[in-house]
């Protein structure tokens, strides 16, 4: 979960360059009168949203190039309609409308924002798509310089332009009204949407069996050569090598993890983690450090982890097993508990039957 989505020029990333496939495992031709070999895997690469895709997939004979194409095309979309990096995009260009008129969104962008919304509504607003000038107040996303306390006076005035009750759509125009001063992020939940396109970019062109990543959030569908679902190792906190980790199962199942290991800054000997509760108006401040949902979707999966981070375990966890949710809560645990640089984790009834 960034806390912006930057393109990959903005990145530092070179910009629209398709490199070759590779092949993870070479094809090998069947024996005469003897059983069909199974079909290869091969590995795509590339850049998107300031991170990297990938995709390994079973296509035997399918041009690995078309495909390398398509996937990269449904990414640029997204970037193109969801970026408050790039201010060409739908949601940049919204957020610079004037105060009572309406703009139109393209459909995916339209369905994220409903989505978003969705997820605000049933997690309080621990989920906020309207948190744009925190996000900007607290030094991070496009316009951040990695992390700043921000004055009483900077705070309460983002505070007044954040609110997801503010956002008001009209579904038979995919119209979306500006109030006045309404900045939408969506770049908690538009990661897992591209997840989900390439899916079905990929299932429309024939593609049976896919393991899809953009940047940790990752879906699987289909089956491997050996017949078993695809399998992911998910690593709670990547600084942090006492972190625990696990293993899933992804059946036609899509899992994104949240946590404050990417980003965060210290001053005046506290740390701020980049997840921000848009109740408070400000970082999260409890102990949990990462949240991994497992869901249908990788856009669910991606939205529920950020709400559920906001929320911590506590009530996080009460949350997600009342509505079902597969959910894998990783807290710092009390010295005196378990001891130094350790962890605790709780899980939901739901999670532990997706892990491998």
């Amino acid at each position: 979960m960034q806390p912006g989505l930057p393109t990959p020029a903005d990145a530092g990333h070179a910009a629209g360059g398709a490199p070759v496939p590779s092949s993870a495992q070479a094809a090998a031709p069947a024996p005469v009168n003897g059983p069909a070999r199974p079909a290869p895997v091969h590995t795509l690469y590339g850049e998107t949203m300031g991170t990297r895709w990938r995709v390994d997939l079973l296509a035997a004979g399918a041009a690995l190039h078309a495909l390398h194409a398509a996937v990269q095309a449904e990414l640029d979309a997204v970037v193109a309609e969801m970026s408050d990096w790039d201010p060409r995009s739908d949601v940049s260009r919204y957020g610079r409308a004037a105060a009572g008129s309406w703009r139109v969104l393209p459909e995916a962008c339209f369905t994220v924002l409903q989505q978003a919304l969705a997820v605000a509504e049933a997690s309080d607003g621990a989920f906020d798509p309207t948190i744009a000038p925190l996000v900007e107040a607290w030094g991070f996303g496009a316009r951040g310089d990695g992390g700043r306390v921000p004055s009483a006076a900077v705070l309460a005035s983002a505070r007044s332009r954040v609110g997801w009750r503010r956002v008001v759509l009209d579904a038979a125009s995919r119209g979306v009204l500006q109030p006045g001063g309404l900045q939408l992020d969506l770049s908690a939940i538009a990661k897992g949407h591209g997840v989900d396109a390439v899916v079905a970019r990929l299932r429309a062109m024939g593609i049976a069996a896919a393991l899809v990543d953009v940047g940790g959030e990752v879906r699987g569908y289909g089956r491997k050569p050996d017949g078993g679902a695809w399998r992911v190792l998910v690593d709670a906190m990547p600084d942090d090598a006492l972190a625990p980790v696990v293993v899933l199962r992804l059946d036609d199942r899509a899992a994104a993890t949240s946590g404050d290991g990417w980003h965060r800054f210290d001053a005046d000997g506290r740390r701020y983690p980049h997840t921000l509760d848009a109740r408070t108006g400000a970082p999260v401040a409890h102990r949990t450090r990462a949240v991994t949902v497992v869901d249908a979707t990788a856009m669910g999966a991606d939205a529920w982890a950020t709400a559920l981070l906001v929320m911590g375990s506590e009530a996080g966890h009460a949350v997600a097993q009342a509505r079902g949710l597969a959910a894998r809560f990783v807290d710092d645990a009390d010295d005196d508990s378990i001891g130094g640089g350790r962890h605790r984790v709780r899980t939901t009834t739901a999670f532990d039957a997706v892990c491998a």
